[in-house]
């Protein structure tokens, strides 16, 4: 009885709690990630709205977890298409790319847009989700060199 209720509860959380990010390797350390990240974000004409140190407010308490920085940036133009298409799309933008420490060096991660989006009423195929998608993958790619 216990697994038959651990699978139903199972299956009523979103399968977007469960999908893996978007994993980019990069040179240099994450500081210098987070400055070419900025340039990236800001040369597609986007905005980088902050920046989150978690690893740096970690060590204000006296514990470490390594470098661990969370870019958070948008583009009003991208943006729009998703909160006309639903509104609630809000909760989940701005975008965000984590920047940190790997036993191989520094990495950013991302989620899928398509995926993060799935609980709204945004169609899989809406064009803004691919637009997402490669706005992301272009800015990780020249921040990540």
């Amino acid at each position: 009885m216990k697994l038959i209720l651990k699978a139903a509860l199972l299956a009523c959380v979103p399968t977007a709690a469960f999908a893996e990010p978007v994993v980019v390797p990069s040179a240099g350390s994450v500081s210098e990630t987070v400055e070419r990240l900025e340039a990236s974000v800001e040369a597609e004409g986007a905005r980088v709205f902050g920046i989150v140190d978690f690893g740096g407010g970690v060590k204000s308490i006296g514990e470490d977890v390594g470098d661990i920085q969370l870019v958070i940036f948008g583009d009003p133009r991208i943006g729009a298409q998703a909160l006309s298409a639903d509104r609630m799309a809000a909760l989940d933008l701005p975008g965000k790319i984590l920047v940190y420490d790997t036993d191989n060096g520094t990495a950013m991660a991302y989620e899928v847009p398509a995926e993060i989006l799935a609980e709204w009423d945004i169609p899989a195929d809406a064009p803004v989700l691919q637009v997402m998608a490669s706005t992301l993958d272009k800015i990780t790619s020249a921040a990540a060199e």
